[in-house]
């Protein structure tokens, strides 16, 4: 961590407009903590790969500023980026060479590492995305997730303070997925912030600390994964064989949204504490078999700030 800077990404009226007008990413303010586990969600298409090209540097904003690392971008470039490891849309590796020699070539344009410890360094970021028995095999040959993997051996050659990954699970099978999220809290809790881009609402749920949810190139929301999961109102969910008698007290209390399937009656959470409508329940006569408060996934939430779904699922 950088000592003396709390937020590892600040973004301020961050924007860009292309050619002919069209508006990628508008107005965009980010504050990402150090040592966070940062997702930035949003559907294809909805601008998360241009802001990350803009915070590295790689894409010039139309407008707005962006500090990274407590160095303003891209002026200080030279002071900030080898501070970060990257991996965007996919490594960009030479097809006729092993994965052990792409990595060894990308280690030799770090003028800040040491050649003398580079075959050690190779080895164990490929250990470490589980692909040091494919070290000699071509580029060319290796699958998609491979692919991945490597560029995330890439991004972990060396120790990072920021960790930027985009859509660092394309292309894996269920089991690579786990264990790419097993390696990011690794990398965590090792003291790097990882800002990890992604349109898979699990992949975020069960691995980030904090979200920003992009929609059409502006941000809806921003916080904790579990803030952003309670900014859709919960259920009230009551199981009982009296379900006539439990709508009606539950109307009676002025809870909205009461609905009965079965002997399953639903009703809004949040306006009665959950204890009030149990005991005005009893108290009523109605058999209460169950009574639980569920509240939303974190797709629930997406889809009540955004008004739409994902158009790609795990």
């Amino acid at each position: 961590m950088t000592p003396g800077v709390t937020d590892a990404v600040v973004t301020r009226g961050l924007t860009k407009r292309f050619r002919g007008g069209q508006v990628a990413v508008a107005d965009l303010d980010l504050n990402v903590p150090q040592g966070s586990v940062f997702g930035f969600l949003g559907p294809n298409g909805s601008g998360k790969t241009t802001t990350i090209r803009m915070l590295l540097g790689l894409v010039s904003p139309t407008a707005g500023a962006v500090t990274l690392l407590g160095e303003p971008m891209p002026r200080s470039a030279a002071a900030a980026l080898p501070r970060v490891g990257a991996l965007i849309e996919g490594p960009a590796c030479y097809p006729f060479l092993s994965g052990a020699v792409n990595l060894a070539r990308l280690d030799a344009a770090d003028r800040t590492a040491d050649p003398a410890t580079r075959h050690n360094r190779v080895n164990e970021a490929l250990e470490r995305v589980g692909l040091l028995a494919a070290r000699g095999k071509r580029y060319k040959a290796y699958s998609l997730g491979m692919r991945q993997r490597l560029g995330l051996a890439a991004a972990l050659l060396r120790p990072r303070e920021l960790l930027v990954l985009d859509e660092p699970t394309n292309g894996l099978d269920p089991q690579g997925t786990r264990e790419i999220r097993s390696l990011v809290r690794a990398v965590a809790d090792e003291g790097s912030t990882v800002f990890l881009s992604s349109h898979l609402l699990a992949e975020v749920e069960q691995v980030c600390t904090h979200a920003a949810v992009l929609s059409h190139g502006k941000l809806v929301a921003v916080g904790t994964v579990e803030s952003l999961r309670t900014a859709a109102a919960g259920h009230l969910v009551v199981r009982t064989p009296d379900v006539g008698l439990a709508v009606t007290t539950l109307r009676g209390l002025g809870i909205p949204d009461v609905s009965a399937d079965g002997d399953q009656v639903t009703a809004a959470a949040d306006s009665v504490p959950p204890e009030v409508a149990c005991a005005a329940l009893v108290a009523d006569g109605v058999r209460v078999q169950a009574l639980a408060v569920q509240r939303p996934s974190l797709e629930e939430a997406f889809v009540a700030l955004t008004g739409e779904g994902f158009d790609v699922t795990e």
